[in-house]
């Protein structure tokens, strides 16, 4: 599978309660039980108006599928090419992200 991320425009959700979120992951989850092994919720991070998703996925369109089936918007769509760090400067080569 390839790695997302996943940007999502929600005002407010910054200011959401522990419940809200609890709600909000619900639903996220229901949708990705409906689609089965072909995609999987990594993490997201929360600002003020925005969450940043990553996501493990077949493809785009699936990813579409889970915005169509929880009602969360999927502004922006972005394949993970590789993951750099601190470490990557002692590294004589840097892996792409499978």
């Amino acid at each position: 599978m390839r790695k997302y991320v996943i940007e999502r425009e929600v005002p407010g959700i910054g200011s959401n309660s522990a419940e809200g979120f609890c709600t909000v992951a619900g639903t996220s989850n229901t949708a990705l039980a409906r689609l089965g092994t072909r995609i999987q919720w990594v993490h997201s991070y929360v600002t003020a108006d925005r969450t940043y998703c990553i996501y493990l996925a077949e493809n785009e369109e699936v990813i579409r599928e889970h915005a169509r089936l929880s009602g969360f918007p999927a502004n922006r769509i972005t394949e993970v090419v590789t993951l750099i760090d601190p470490t990557t400067a002692n590294r004589t080569a840097v892996s792409r992200v499978a």
